[in-house]
């Protein structure tokens, strides 16, 4: 297993736009291999006095902080699904520019990065 984990500053009142845009990258992510995809909405979030989720992502005020990650069966077919993914149709039709203006939140104070799990424990 491979995942990929996100943290992203959304504005408060965009929660259902942002829900809307993760529901409809699922199906295309599911196409490309990914087994699963979590996103999660700021709860309980502390403000760190070295750092902390807003000060990763330079959160503004009335930004939340969203937390998620997508899981693949290994690395190749993650990083193999991205070019694949950018080139689906439904990425124009469903999320409009390409530049990301469209967008519910920032994408340039998004955290993306990969990891190899250490331990999964499970109920």
């Amino acid at each position: 297993m491979y995942v990929q984990g996100f943290v992203i500053p959304v504005p408060a009142g965009k929660q259902e736009a942002y829900r809307e845009v993760a529901r409809k990258f699922w199906p295309i992510a599911k196409d490309y291999g990914a087994l699963s995809q979590i996103e999660c909405w700021e709860a309980d979030i502390k403000d760190g006095t070295s750092t902390d989720f807003r000060m990763a992502v330079k959160a503004e005020p009335g930004e939340k902080i969203v937390f998620a990650w997508m899981t693949w069966p290994d690395r190749e077919t993650a990083e193999a699904s991205q070019e694949k993914i950018m080139a689906d149709p439904r990425m124009a039709e469903q999320f409009g520019n390409p530049d990301g203006s469209d967008m519910p939140f920032d994408g340039k104070r998004m955290i993306i990065g990969g990891f190899d799990p250490l331990f999964i424990g499970e109920a």
